[in-house]
């Protein structure tokens, strides 16, 4: 089924081009210019602080106080240099949805501004979402948690693969895999990383500990480094590895099901889930259960694994 236009005209023109037009067309607070609801779209103007209201798109949870006087001394300095982008809400008339500088919005209402500067635009909901997370995604201070969240978000909403995401975010492919990862954490991990109590490289070691809501607990009380929880995480699953040699010992002359060989079963479930993923997979049966092994060779490849895996 092809896209629909809405979906394919989301970021085609950019953010920069959106911002662009903002730029030949902006006009500081004071000077005269059209009326709000008269404006075209595209067009820049500078419109009171309470016609804005927050966007629904917004992907970042929560807004850091600091962080927001701090850009707000700024403004009372500087001005507010970027216009905000906001739609018109057509059951509100001199209301306007914003989609993106939310943040610049409520540091402005912290400076005391009446005014600020704004680029209007006509946009579908899939647009507004698509441009509304990728232009929070392209800044640094998202939590590791809203960053991944943001790109399953552009996953399920746009079916973007991991290499389309690196692209329009500026990153690569590997880390955003890597940041996608962090979503299979248990609750109480995420809470932790929400809540700044967890780094985003403490949480990917903590990916592959058998308890990993226990083991986060740990580097919070203790203070650990992401080496000793690599550590620990190890040390835990050491028992698991070891179980298979606790096997009912066979009798003297009794040939193992290894030793048989695998069934052409196995053996044709391996052929075929090799030509799958393009990657050696080894299946050993061991009594009820077994292993499934898939082999690579670089880190480009184990991406490729969990981006199969994660469309799956």
């Amino acid at each position: 089924m092809s896209e629909s236009p809405s979906k394919k005209k989301g970021l085609g023109r950019g953010l920069s081009h959106l911002f662009g037009e903002a730029e030949a067309a902006y006009r500081p607070p004071g000077e005269p210019g059209p009326a709000a609801i008269h404006v075209p779209s595209g067009g820049a103007l500078t419109l009171p602080v309470a016609y804005l209201r927050p966007g629904r798109f917004q992907p970042r949870r929560r807004f850091d106080d600091a962080a927001l006087e701090e850009l707000a001394e700024s403004i009372r300095r500087h001005g507010l240099l970027q216009p905000i982008l906001v739609r018109p809400i057509e059951s509100h008339p001199d209301s306007y949805e914003i989609i993106a500088g939310e943040r610049r919005w409520r540091a402005a209402q912290k400076a005391s501004l009446h005014d600020v500067p704004v680029i209007v635009q006509t946009l579908s909901d899939d647009q507004s979402l698509e441009i509304a997370l990728v232009e929070n995604l392209q800044r640094q201070d998202l939590t590791a948690l809203e960053e991944a969240e943001g790109y399953q978000r552009l996953i399920d909403e746009f079916k973007h693969s991991h290499a389309e995401l690196g692209q329009l975010v500026g990153k690569s492919r590997s880390h955003v895999a890597n940041m996608l990862r962090l979503l299979s954490l248990p609750a109480g991990v995420k809470a932790l990383m929400q809540d700044g109590s967890l780094s985003a490289g403490h949480a990917r070691a903590l990916l592959t500990a058998p308890e990993p809501e226990s083991l986060a607990k740990q580097v919070v009380e203790r203070g650990l480094s992401v080496r000793e929880i690599e550590k620990l995480a190890n040390q835990a699953k050491a028992p698991a590895v070891a179980k298979p040699s606790l096997a009912p010992v066979v009798p003297t002359g009794v040939p193992t099901k290894a030793g048989r060989g695998k069934n052409a079963d196995l053996l044709a479930l391996e052929r075929d889930m090799t030509e799958r993923l393009g990657l050696r997979v080894t299946i050993e049966a061991q009594g009820s259960g077994g292993t499934f092994a898939i082999a690579y060779r670089s880190i480009d490849q184990l991406d490729l694994i969990l981006d199969k895996l994660s469309r799956a």
